[in-house]
């Protein structure tokens, strides 16, 4: 599933530069003109990034940001402020509201694109479309494959998305709703229970090392391990 951005940007001739930008890097794209409609969108579908602008009609985009950054739903969502205000009192005090970056316009869209890459690799890495190697396991978004050892493991679409989610975080221990919310989304109404499911069917994936590989921590939830087998280490 491609990333998608949430932007707020009330002119109509740099929303569609900034939709036909982002488009063309792959992202899917919902564009919105208020902050009002934004708090809609995002009640629907949490997005992976948001785009803010900060002079917006009604209220303001530094308003918006404030709420997003107090909710424990959107506190961690990355952020990035688009906007005219370019002086230096102006993006220091974008970045104390807590946005992750701050591009004042006018602005290249390949310096957007890029900009958004770099936040999703230090929030949210398993949105960035990077390669990933863990220990004896590859993860190749580009390619949606991933190799253990050698050999490439066949895997469902939700088992995948499940995995990319705990590589991306390596040694970080995440509990049922969490992994719920990162990889069904946390609009969706589905059993905690769910995720032992297909934790199981991941595991089968990847054969007598799953247990290893994915490693439950009792109580808490579950974790993926970088540590090496004994049988990898001998060689």
């Amino acid at each position: 599933m491609s990333t998608r951005v949430l932007v707020i940007e009330d002119d109509a001739s740099i929303q569609e530069v900034l939709r036909y930008s982002l488009v063309q890097a792959g992202f899917n794209v919902q564009i919105v003109g208020s902050a009002e409609e934004a708090q809609t969108a995002v009640a629907s579908v949490l997005p992976d990034v948001v785009l803010v602008d900060l002079m917006l009609p009604g209220m303001s985009g530094s308003v918006f940001a404030r709420q997003l950054r107090q909710n424990p739903r959107t506190r961690e969502l990355p952020m990035i402020m688009v906007t005219a205000r370019a002086d230096e009192s102006d993006r220091v005090a974008g970045l104390e509201i807590g946005a992750d970056d701050y591009l004042p316009k006018p602005f290249s869209p390949r310096e957007l694109v890029a900009r958004i890459r770099a936040v999703l690799r230090r929030r949210a890495p398993q949105h960035s479309g990077d390669l990933i190697e863990l220990g004896r396991l590859k993860l190749d978004p580009s390619a949606h494959t991933v190799m253990l050892d050698s050999s490439e493991v066949e895997i469902g679409p939700t088992e995948y998305k499940l995995l990319h989610y705990l590589m991306s975080h390596p040694n970080r221990v995440f509990g049922r709703q969490q992994l719920l919310n990162a990889v069904w989304g946390d609009h969706r109404f589905i059993e905690e229970r769910t995720v032992d499911v297909y934790v199981r069917r991941l595991r089968a994936c990847l054969g007598d090392d799953g247990e290893e590989l994915v490693e439950t921590v009792r109580g808490v939830g579950y974790k993926m391990s970088t540590r090496v087998s004994p049988a990898q280490q001998q060689q």
